[in-house]
């Protein structure tokens, strides 16, 4: 098996799905590749096991568990993923082009959206979404959410609802200038829910490793190919973007955060529930 097998998955997905069937020192090799996700992957064998503190053997044995005949391969797979990560509208099809089928493209693009937010389900882990749920409802934490060029219309969203349910809830604005007089506040109670999909942003990921560097946990909500936050981010869920258009969607990445929002509201619903009667008592005069 060439890797060709497994579908349009990344090797991040393959990685998540597989986790369990690691040996403990195949892990540490996942885990090194996911926190430095493609970098890692890319140096030869020797400097990758040096960066994972195993042997060289033990990387072979994981890339070949992921379904790769050979070091090579994989490192190919991971380059077309790079070069996946930087594509602008100028390098996707446009809407409606290639064979759109039965209803045309406007079923195309509605079977893109539904496939999107499938997959995107499948491949949550469980227990990373109750990481972050978990941190997300915890009252004592202040929680900052910041997102990039479109997807920061994601955090607002979040932050709305959150301030609804909860205290201590923080959208980060303004230009990127203005960030490190946040940032200096931050410490081990708070938490940093970033959204970023390619092509990423650069002082994003200059504000996660401040806020990283300061104790706080950062929270990456991405995309299949791994915003370079997630070298800093504790906790990281991803979703599938990309549609018949020349525009990546945001649809599966909304559902998820807000199937977050609903399992956060549910963790601490007594409290919320007095939260809000509490609000519509204000708005009521």
């Amino acid at each position: 098996m060439d890797g060709s097998g497994t579908g349009d998955l990344t090797i991040a997905e393959r990685i998540r799905d597989d986790l369990h069937r690691f040996t403990p020192t195949e892990r540490k090799a996942a885990h090194v590749l996911l926190a430095n996700y493609p970098v890692a992957g890319l140096e030869t064998t020797a400097e990758f096991a040096k960066r994972a503190d195993v042997s060289a053997p033990t990387v072979l044995r994981f890339v070949s568990r992921l379904g790769f005949q050979s070091y090579p391969d994989f490192q190919r797979a991971l380059r077309e993923e790079l070069d996946k990560q930087g594509q602008s509208p100028l390098a996707k099809k446009a809407y409606g082009s290639g064979e759109a089928g039965i209803g045309g493209p406007l079923a195309a693009f509605r079977d893109g959206l539904v496939d999107n937010i499938r997959e995107t389900f499948r491949h949550v882990p469980a227990a990373e979404f109750d990481a972050v749920v978990t941190l997300l409802a915890d009252r004592r934490r202040p929680v900052h959410l910041i997102g990039g060029r479109f997807t920061d219309v994601l955090a607002a969203h979040m932050t709305a609802h959150l301030r609804v349910v909860r205290p201590g809830v923080g959208h980060i604005s303004g230009q990127p200038g203005n960030w490190r007089d946040q940032a200096v506040d931050y410490g081990r109670s708070d938490v940093v829910v970033m959204f970023d999909i390619r092509r990423y942003q650069d002082d994003l990921a200059r504000l996660a490793g401040v806020a990283a560097g300061r104790g706080a946990t950062v929270v990456l909500m991405t995309d299949q190919w791994l915003s370079p936050i997630a070298r800093h981010a504790r906790h990281v869920l991803s979703a599938r973007v990309a549609v018949p258009s020349r525009w990546d969607s945001l649809t599966a990445m909304l559902a998820l955060s807000e199937a977050v929002l609903a399992a956060v509201t549910e963790r601490i619903w007594p409290d919320a529930e007095q939260r809000i009667q509490a609000i519509d008592g204000l708005r009521s005069k």
